[in-house]
């Protein structure tokens, strides 16, 4: 059974019109949490990885399983406020307003190599700030990786615009 199969879609969540396509089905599913994780071991073993980071928070659960496989350390971007050490940070806009992601100072060093996780790509703002992030410490990404791809909301490409390389292992059309 492949992995889009596992992966849960709660109609009208958070708001009407909006279909949310939930993992925790996915990673409930010892098989399919275990199929997930050595795709993108087999993904990667090949490349030079220094750090995975993982965007809050979803992507630490992946990130992490997927760090300790590659035998690399993993770092967390979390929402302001959250992290209990010296911080760097990336302001980005949304649909309303601004929010803003960070990660301890220490996280990454120059010329690491980096690859960032997620659940989930859709319109590509926080993973956009996330690698501007990373690279603004000299960090290198070598791609960014999700579990789903949403192509009609334009994150790929707007990553791709951005000069980053991305990889998801599954789509679903629509919102």
């Amino acid at each position: 059974m492949p992995i889009k199969s596992r992966i849960r879609t709660v109609p009208h969540y958070p708001k009407p019109g909006v279909m949310f396509r939930d993992i925790t089905t996915l990673l409930k599913d010892p098989v399919g949490f275990r199929i997930t994780i050595n795709e993108l071991v087999n993904r990667y073993t090949a490349e030079k990885i220094d750090r995975v980071a993982g965007i809050e928070a979803r992507g630490f659960i992946i990130g992490a399983a997927l760090a300790y496989q590659l035998g690399v350390g993993f770092v967390p971007i979390r929402k302001k406020g959250k992290l209990p050490a010296e911080t760097v940070g990336h302001d980005y806009d949304l649909e309303y307003g601004t929010d803003r992601i960070e990660m301890h100072v220490d996280s990454v060093s120059q010329g690491e190599r980096v690859l960032l996780v997620d659940d989930l790509i859709a319109t590509g703002g926080t993973a956009t700030a996330a690698c501007k992030l990373i690279e603004s410490m000299g960090g290198k990404i070598v791609e960014c990786c999700f579990v789903i791809d949403l192509p009609d909301l334009g994150g790929r490409q707007r990553l791709e615009k951005h000069g980053q390389k991305v990889f998801a292992l599954c789509e679903f059309e629509g919102d």
